[in-house]
């Protein structure tokens, strides 16, 4: 079977260099639009399911991607929701840089080692625990194509986990919004990646600006 991965599209938070994690926050007219061609991207697709985060911008991104799809079944997955920052969330990324620099700086170097600060605060690990299990578990109730539509810090921590790479790798990829990545689960078999962060669809895919609440 093979997982279409796909990132939500482009919220104001992402523009302003917010940490978004689990803040339910919407697509803005850019990532709607974003959706949309994405959807285009994929008509006529046939998928067995399609699986979301429950984060509204997820979750929209998902519901516009399968509008030309077959699709079968349409599946909310909690273990998909973002990292939670803790009291990084909602903060601009110049603000985190003040308040919590050393960290911020370890984070971006060594992402492995980090626990965000504050209650609810999860790690790279803590991603993984929960988000692995349900993507395997999927795995092995589908047998066809799979939407899944997540979030940055989840589709990177689940990249490591397929690729066999350590979470020290986290920063190695870069997702855009709206963007496909394809990864092919054979049982035992390793998986295999057929395309990552394709962006074709939503224009230059060269060009890639940097987003700052990552």
């Amino acid at each position: 079977m093979r997982f279409f991965v796909v990132r939500h599209g482009e919220t104001a938070w992402n523009v302003e260099g917010r940490f978004q994690g689990q803040q339910d926050t919407e697509l803005n007219s850019k990532g709607l639009y974003q959706a949309e061609l994405l959807g285009e991207r994929l008509a006529g697709h046939k998928f067995e399911a399609a699986l979301t985060s429950p984060l509204a911008r997820a979750a929209v991104t998902a519901k516009k991607a399968i509008e030309k799809c077959e699709c079968d079944s349409f599946v909310t997955v909690n273990a998909l929701t973002e990292i939670n920052h803790g009291e990084w969330e909602g903060r601009l990324a110049d603000e985190v840089a003040r308040e919590w620099g050393e960290l911020l700086h370890k984070w971006h170097t060594a992402p492995e080692t980090v626990k965000m600060p504050g209650k609810g605060g999860e790690s790279l690990e803590d991603v993984r625990n929960r988000a692995l299990p349900a993507v395997m578990e999927a795995a092995k109730k589908y047998h066809k194509d799979v939407l899944l539509a997540s979030h940055d810090a989840v589709i990177k921590v689940l990249l490591c986990s397929w690729l066999g790479a350590p979470l020290s790798s986290f920063f190695r990829f870069q997702i855009p919004n709206c963007s496909i990545t394809v990864v092919e689960v054979t049982e035992n078999q390793i998986p295999r990646l057929l395309l990552m962060g394709d962006a074709a669809h939503i224009g230059d895919p060269f060009n890639r600006p940097e987003q700052k609440g990552l």
